[in-house]
Protein backbone atom coordinates (compact mmCIF):
# COMPACT_ATOMS: atom_id res chain seq x y z
CA UNK A 1 0.00 0.00 0.00
CA UNK A 2 1.37 3.75 -0.92
CA UNK A 3 2.05 5.88 2.03
CA UNK A 4 2.89 3.19 4.59
CA UNK A 5 6.48 2.51 5.77
CA UNK A 6 8.11 -0.75 6.11
CA UNK A 7 8.74 -2.21 9.16
CA UNK A 8 12.51 -2.02 8.23
CA UNK A 9 12.09 1.74 7.87
CA UNK A 10 10.18 2.25 11.38
CA UNK A 11 13.21 0.11 12.87
CA UNK A 12 15.67 2.51 10.92
CA UNK A 13 13.55 5.60 11.90
CA UNK A 14 13.37 4.72 15.21
CA UNK A 15 16.98 3.93 15.69
CA UNK A 16 18.24 7.33 14.84
CA UNK A 17 15.51 8.52 17.10
CA UNK A 18 16.98 6.93 19.64
CA UNK A 19 20.36 8.02 18.41
CA UNK A 20 19.54 11.27 18.57
CA UNK A 21 17.58 11.16 21.98
CA UNK A 22 20.92 10.05 23.66
CA UNK A 23 23.49 12.02 21.98
CA UNK A 24 21.05 15.07 23.04
CA UNK A 25 20.67 14.05 26.42
CA UNK A 26 24.75 13.06 27.15
CA UNK A 27 25.41 16.86 26.13
CA UNK A 28 22.72 18.35 28.16
CA UNK A 29 23.82 16.23 31.46
CA UNK A 30 27.45 17.24 30.49
CA UNK A 31 26.78 20.51 30.01
CA UNK A 32 24.03 20.87 33.15
CA UNK A 33 24.87 18.89 35.64
CA UNK A 34 27.94 19.44 37.53
CA UNK A 35 26.78 18.36 41.89
CA UNK A 36 26.39 14.99 42.45
CA UNK A 37 26.77 15.30 46.11
CA UNK A 38 23.28 15.39 46.14
CA UNK A 39 20.29 13.01 44.97
CA UNK A 40 18.07 16.22 43.80
CA UNK A 41 18.88 18.31 41.14
CA UNK A 42 19.56 21.29 41.65
CA UNK A 43 17.33 24.49 40.08
CA UNK A 44 20.58 25.84 38.13
CA UNK A 45 21.16 22.34 36.98
CA UNK A 46 17.26 22.31 35.67
CA UNK A 47 17.44 24.97 34.32
CA UNK A 48 20.41 24.50 32.07
CA UNK A 49 18.65 21.19 31.06
CA UNK A 50 15.81 23.07 29.90
CA UNK A 51 17.84 25.89 28.13
CA UNK A 52 19.91 22.83 26.21
CA UNK A 53 16.84 20.71 25.30
CA UNK A 54 14.62 24.21 24.32
CA UNK A 55 17.76 25.27 22.10
CA UNK A 56 18.26 21.58 20.38
CA UNK A 57 14.43 22.10 19.67
CA UNK A 58 14.19 25.61 18.27
CA UNK A 59 17.75 24.27 15.95
CA UNK A 60 16.28 21.25 14.64
CA UNK A 61 13.13 23.10 13.79
CA UNK A 62 14.95 26.14 12.34
CA UNK A 63 17.17 23.16 10.23
CA UNK A 64 13.94 21.24 8.96
CA UNK A 65 12.61 24.99 8.18
CA UNK A 66 16.07 25.80 5.73
CA UNK A 67 15.91 22.23 3.93
CA UNK A 68 11.90 22.36 3.26
CA UNK A 69 12.79 26.01 1.77
CA UNK A 70 16.01 24.32 -0.13
CA UNK A 71 14.00 21.68 -1.37
CA UNK A 72 10.86 24.07 -2.84
CA UNK A 73 13.28 26.51 -4.29
CA UNK A 74 15.23 23.69 -5.82
CA UNK A 75 11.93 21.91 -7.32
CA UNK A 76 10.82 25.47 -9.11
CA UNK A 77 14.32 25.55 -10.63
CA UNK A 78 13.02 22.31 -11.76
CA UNK A 79 9.69 22.94 -13.22
CA UNK A 80 11.26 26.21 -14.32
CA UNK A 81 13.67 24.80 -16.04
CA UNK A 82 11.71 21.69 -17.60
CA UNK A 83 9.15 24.26 -18.67
CA UNK A 84 11.68 26.06 -21.00
CA UNK A 85 13.09 22.87 -21.98
CA UNK A 86 9.72 21.80 -23.05
CA UNK A 87 8.21 24.74 -24.74
CA UNK A 88 8.41 24.45 -28.56
CA UNK A 89 10.95 26.94 -30.47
Amino acid sequence: MAGQISESDQIKQFKEFLGTYNKLTENCFLDCIKDFTSRDVKPEEMTCSDNCLQKYLKMTQRISMRFQEYHIQQNEALAAKAGLLSQPR
